[in-house]
């Protein structure tokens, strides 16, 4: 395994000659644990992949600021009707895509539209049931639709475009080999007006799936950015050459239960799985303290967060709840390696009562049993990117098989009443950064907000 991925990040220039960590020139090597599935935003899920589609190759109608508070970008202004039903944008004009076609209202109103269509997918319907054509001001993803708008809307997953996509953000792309690397090379033709041109010449996303080749990569020059596991940061931090950044996420990790199958269908035996759970145990020795723990899907620093009873942790009361008998279900995760977050949650859970198997796919397996329409879960460990608005709120509830209220106040208390995820913890993102790449910012956001603004020394 060690030697077959370095031989792959060889491939994009990337490699150790003579014993002498080799240079990228003005290209940043970004490290993913796995591809990022696709470039088209409506079929996507993959956390990585919508930061570089929203970052990278496409544009949003608005962006975020660091307080999660809407500003312009390629919606330059909006307005209400006096009916307050009706939303209007001002788009900036003089946006291309690669090919050279405008960005215009047609494109905006094609990707709106076809999101809409129950046919195509989408991971976030629901946040568009009372959209006619138009949107809230949000981040919305901007697709090209005199390239996409041939193709039906149940088809749009098989879509060649979505593995090489023509994009009209501050990088273009230029390569894709599955499960291996994607290439993007900066557009001098972004406007001023929305950043203008990067400041590197390529940004390469790399599969490296394993988290100590990953380590050993990173040491060795091979990467520029890699996320690492907490127990690896003090060892990165005495390499000269690197740097350790750690930041916020919007991003809450807990046991979804189905509650469409067996044991999870009674709320007693969720309960009794939340109760066994010491999540200060997980927070101190799996995340060695990069993390908080959860006590609802949203965290108390984000706009609209609505403050709930901890759950406490009491094996006890769980064991009360379940009635002294053996509960035997399969725990979902992804990976191939030690699973030691899994491995923590058996022990506790065991504790109370629960026989737990774990059940390691890779991610696309993992993707289809979780989101797709079979559903094939008792429990998965899950991590899921929100986003300022708690539209993935619904998105949750879903994979559980509940239904959760459209009023992100309301959605929170059906979590904390019934029960369908047992959160675990609000991760901290942590990335080796090689200190050959400057300007290197990442936030609640993700980790590709500023990417135009990073540059590189010789």
């Amino acid at each position: 395994m060690w030697r077959r991925t370095l031989w792959g990040l060889a491939t994009v220039g990337a490699c150790v000659v003579g014993g002498e960590p080799a240079r990228h020139g003005r290209s940043v090597v970004f490290a993913s644990g796995a591809d990022l599935q696709s470039m088209n935003p409506l079929v996507t899920v993959h956390p990585l992949a919508k930061q570089v589609q929203k970052y990278v190759l496409l544009t949003t109608l608005a962006r975020y600021d660091t307080a999660l508070t809407p500003q312009p970008y390629l919606a330059r202004a909006w307005r209400w009707a006096p009916d307050g039903r009706t939303l209007r944008f001002r788009l900036f004009r003089g946006l291309r895509w690669g090919d050279g076609r405008s960005t215009s209202a047609r494109d905006v109103a094609w990707t709106l539209n076809t999101a809409r269509d129950p046919a195509t997918g989408y991971p976030r319907l629901e946040d568009l049931a009372p959209i006619a054509f138009a949107s809230d001001p949000d981040d919305s993803t901007v697709l090209p639709a005199h390239l996409l708008d041939t193709v039906p809307h149940e088809r749009l997953r098989q879509a060649a475009w979505n593995e090489h996509p023509v994009g009209n953000g501050p990088f273009r792309f230029v390569l894709h080999e599955p499960n291996r690397r994607w290439v993007f090379a900066a557009n001098p033709e972004f406007p001023a007006e929305l950043g203008g041109p990067p400041l590197v010449d390529r940004f390469t996303v790399v599969v490296v799936d394993e988290p100590t080749t990953k380590l050993a990569a990173l040491v060795g020059g091979e990467l520029d950015v890699a996320g690492i596991q907490p127990a690896h940061v003090a060892f990165v931090r005495r390499d000269a050459a690197l740097t350790v950044l750690d930041y916020p996420m919007l991003f809450p990790y807990g046991i979804v239960f189905n509650e469409r199958r067996a044991p999870f269908r009674e709320r007693r035996v969720r309960l009794a799985a939340a109760l066994a759970i010491d999540r200060a145990e997980i927070v101190s020795g799996y995340l060695y303290g990069f993390g908080t723990a959860a006590d609802g899907p949203v965290p108390s620093s984000v706009p609209g967060f609505v403050a709930s009873r901890p759950i406490p942790t009491d094996p006890d009361s769980a064991r009360r709840l379940l009635g002294g008998e053996r509960v035997a279900f399969e725990l979902l995760t992804v990976g191939s390696g030690e699973a030691a977050l899994e491995q923590l949650l058996q022990a506790q859970l065991a504790r109370a009562g629960f026989d737990v198997t774990i059940r390691q796919v890779e991610l696309s397996a993992y993707l289809d049993r979780v989101y797709g329409s079979a559903h094939d879960l008792q429990a998965a460990v899950l991590g899921l990117q929100g986003d300022p608005g708690l539209g993935y709120l619904r998105t949750l509830a879903r994979v559980a098989g509940a239904s959760a209220p459209a009023d992100p106040a309301a959605a929170q208390r059906m979590f904390r009443d019934s029960m369908p995820v047992a959160f675990l913890y609000y991760a901290r993102g942590v990335q080796g950064i090689n200190r050959r790449v400057r300007g290197v910012r990442m936030d609640v956001r993700g980790e590709l907000p500023t990417v135009t603004q990073w540059r590189v020394t010789p």
